[in-house]
């Protein structure tokens, strides 16, 4: 069963997208291991760090080099997104020749109370993907609009229609991981 690293881009405990990475988890099984990585204790990018590298970087590089994939789930803030996810990337693209992200498989997928349910943060992670060489499967994309009920108090996807167009979603990831 594949690993999946997956990075969400809010450290809210009570976040929707920290809710729908984990929903997802429950609907990738057995399937896909989702493996939520901790982002919280990375301090923000700087150069002269690598000298003594934070035992957080090392450990967030070493999750992502041990994963089969990455599953970006993030918010959207002021029309890109989280300067957290951004951070990550970085770290994990540096120093140069330690970039984690090289030619690993990975998807995003994001939630918003707004209707346009995270589009264009994933369109600058799309970006920005592309260029630390991480293999984005193209479709389908999910950017959802989480209203009340989505997700249910324990945790699962109550809508029947997204819970069978996730499930396809997921089943579709697998099959890109696959690839790789």
């Amino acid at each position: 069963m594949p690993n999946v690293a997956v990075l969400v881009g809010s450290l809210r405990q009570q976040s929707i997208n920290r809710k729908l990475a984990l929903a997802l988890g429950r609907l990738a099984e057995p399937k896909l291991d989702l493996t939520l990585v901790e982002l919280g204790d990375l301090p923000m990018y700087n150069d002269d760090l690598w000298l003594e590298p934070p035992a957080g970087v090392l450990r967030f590089k070493d999750a992502i080099r041990r994963a089969d994939a990455v599953l970006f789930v993030t918010p959207e803030y002021n029309r890109s997104l989280p300067p957290v996810l951004k951070n990550a990337i970085d770290w994990g693209s540096r120093p140069k020749g330690d970039n984690v992200w090289a030619g690993k498989p990975g998807s995003v997928v994001g939630a918003s109370p707004g209707v346009i349910g995270a589009a264009v943060a994933q369109s600058h992670l799309r970006m920005i993907a592309g260029v630390v060489d991480i293999a984005l499967m193209g479709q389908p994309e999910v950017h959802l609009s989480v209203g009340p009920g989505l997700i249910d108090p324990d945790g699962n996807i109550s809508v029947a229609s997204t819970r069978a167009f996730l499930q396809d979603y997921l089943a579709r990831f697998e099959r890109w991981i696959e690839r790789f």
